[in-house]
């Protein structure tokens, strides 16, 4: 695509705002885990993480459509969202009433790639449509849209530090992708239609009950986990 015409423009344009609309819950894993390192860090985090999980995502976007046609795949991408979850809610509460423990740079780094990756495999999708096979859109387009998760995964940790109820949405935030996920799965997919049917519900509307499903379980893990972490 020639980079002076309006196609390409306009095609850069689309793909910067699916991935802006498809980065919110992005935003809110990466000022989850920033909150646990110290001040002096978390700025450097949200940085390093941002870029990181954008490089992650080019990358991921060019084999999207194979990716998703995986068996078990999204299960386990489930898993790993309801684990993230339930340890970010864990380290949130660690230590109340005492100095909190915080969490190593890489740590924070390594959370935000994981669920990152494990959110992405879904928006990739949307972002290759937008970029139609062109490359160097979908390099371009992805990269500029980089300060703007910054600006907002930093606003939200300014957010968080004021109301920290904010962890706990955020974890059931990650618990809910996590039952749709599981749902999305193409070994589970054929299987969730047969459930629905007998639970008079549409497709669609399963997927909701599995994402409420997958929300209240990390929320209720992560309240066991911190009572006893408090009782230990």
């Amino acid at each position: 695509m020639d980079v002076g015409s309006s196609a390409f423009w306009l095609a850069l344009l689309e793909i910067i705002w699916v991935n802006i609309l498809l980065s919110g819950d992005n935003a809110v894993v990466i000022a989850l885990a920033a909150r646990t390192l110290p001040e002096n860090q978390q700025k450097k985090a949200i940085v390093i993480g941002s870029g990181a999980a954008i490089v992650m995502r080019i990358i991921l976007t060019l084999v999207a459509a194979k990716l998703l046609m995986l068996p078990y795949l999204k299960i386990i991408g489930a898993i790993l969202l309801v684990y993230i979850g339930v340890s970010l809610v864990n380290s949130d509460d660690e230590g109340e009433g005492q100095e909190k423990q915080h969490a190593s740079l890489m740590s924070a780094i390594r959370t935000i790639l994981v669920a990152d990756l494990v959110m992405s495999l879904d928006n990739v999708v949307a972002v290759a449509a937008a970029a139609h096979g062109d490359t160097t859109l979908l390099v371009i387009g992805l990269a500029l849209s980089i300060p703007l998760v910054i600006f907002g995964s930093t606003l939200l940790l300014s957010v968080i530090e004021k109301f920290p109820v904010i962890v706990w949405l955020g974890a059931a935030l990650l618990g809910y992708i996590a039952g749709e996920m599981f749902v999305g799965d193409p070994v589970i997919e054929p299987r969730s239609e047969a459930w629905a049917s007998l639970a008079n519900m549409t497709h669609h509307q399963f997927g909701i009950t599995m994402g409420i499903i997958g929300a209240l379980l990390v929320v209720v893990l992560g309240k066991f986990f911190v009572s006893r972490g408090k009782t230990d």
